[in-house]
């Protein structure tokens, strides 16, 4: 049996008729640009995080910056980033003209190392950027409780965390500002780019609004710095629509998750934790191996998708390097590049494709002692 890492088709033909009569919709009223679908989106995803507002974008990576840039980051700041994440989160800070500065990997979440924070703050330190690594939180209370000590502002990195949770509250109500992507291989996926910021801030929010489309809070008064990252109607229709079943979504791949680390427990394989407090959405279901490259190969040859989430640090990325980091200061996040593998995960995914993946894992690893 062939499992793929994911497989988007089945979605798509399940919510096929309702996705195609919202984009019909659409073509009737022609509001292609910040149209009436934008603005309900922003009000449902507001709602389902619990803040009072959220202002569609066309991209995450669009909502970091323009997130930090409203609250003030830019040239000569530096924000806290962790070195294991996705490139997007300290291009972001980068776009702004502030430096990211890179904090290792807590050895068992894999988020930031909460406890290393501090130490890396100077005076320059203007923001935190924490993320939701995977889809399991950030330790939130303490990275606030830091940020609220030195006077620092919090921009949570949300782009694969879309409805989890952390004590009780929904990721993307707990900072200053949240930042989602809707990019089409996420838990909540566009057919498309496609981003929002959430926030409890009214003029933060009525700023990302105003600089998203071309700096204009007024038509053709271009008070802001002008970007174009406006949030296309099309695909606001389509998030509209799967909302409605993120929830459903959640709940099967949090069973799926469960049923892989009963049926890994006997292995090598380090499996992924959520801690009490925490409630983690599976984006993707990562685990690690010592022997991660042969299992990879392994997998392949039997039809198993898999993938590595993310190869590189991002401070051994070839534009960081030319900023002065090197191989061995972040020494967690290196081991955890070199060991990680994601596993198929996907709402639709059987609980006998996980036996077949778990079967074939077994007749490579050898089993715990």
């Amino acid at each position: 049996m062939n499992v793929p890492l994911i497989d988007l088709s089945i979605q798509h033909k399940e919510l096929r008729a309702e996705i195609n009569q919202a984009l019909n919709n659409i073509l009737d009223r022609c509001d292609f640009i910040l149209g009436q679908d934008v603005t309900k989106f922003e009000e449902e995803f507001a709602a389902y995080c619990g803040t009072r507002y959220a202002v569609g974008v066309d991209s995450g990576l669009s909502a970091l910056e323009l997130s930090l840039r409203a609250l003030g980051v830019g040239t000569g700041d530096e924000v806290i980033v962790p070195a294991h994440t996705f490139t997007a989160t300290a291009a972001a800070v980068s776009f702004t003209g502030a430096r990211p500065v890179f904090v290792d990997a807590d050895p068992v979440t894999w988020n930031i190392d909460v406890e290393k924070i501090e130490e890396a703050i100077t005076p320059k330190t203007k923001a935190i950027l924490p993320v939701h690594l995977y889809g399991l939180p950030a330790d939130m209370n303490i990275i606030l409780g830091i940020a609220e000590k030195h006077g620092l502002v919090v921009v949570e990195d949300a782009c694969q965390a879309h409805g989890s949770k952390y004590k009780g509250q929904k990721i993307g109500s707990l900072g200053n500002t949240a930042a989602f992507s809707f990019y089409p291989t996420k838990n909540l996926g566009a057919c498309g780019d496609a981003g929002i910021v959430t926030t409890n801030n009214a003029s933060v929010a009525e700023t990302i609004r105003a600089m998203r489309n071309c700096g204009q809070r007024a038509k053709n008064v271009h008070e802001l710095p002008p970007f174009n990252h406006r949030l296309d109607s099309f695909q606001a229709a389509i998030l509209r629509v799967k909302l409605n079943h993120l929830d459903e979504w959640i709940a099967s791949r949090r069973r799926l998750a469960h049923f892989y680390n009963q049926l890994l427990e006997n292995t090598d394989l380090v499996r992924p934790v959520e801690p009490p407090g925490y409630q983690h959405v599976y984006h993707l279901y990562v685990a690690r191996s010592k022997n991660r490259d042969a299992l990879q190969a392994f997998l392949k040859e039997r039809g198993i998708g898999s993938a590595i989430h993310y190869p590189q640090p991002v401070h051994l990325q070839p534009f960081y390097i030319q900023q002065g980091h090197y191989k061995g200061e972040f020494p967690v996040a290196e081991t955890l590049c070199d060991e990680i593998i994601s596993l198929p995960m996907y709402p639709e995914l059987t609980t006998e494709q996980v036996e077949v993946v778990v079967s074939e894992i077994n007749n490579m690893l050898i089993p715990a002692r």
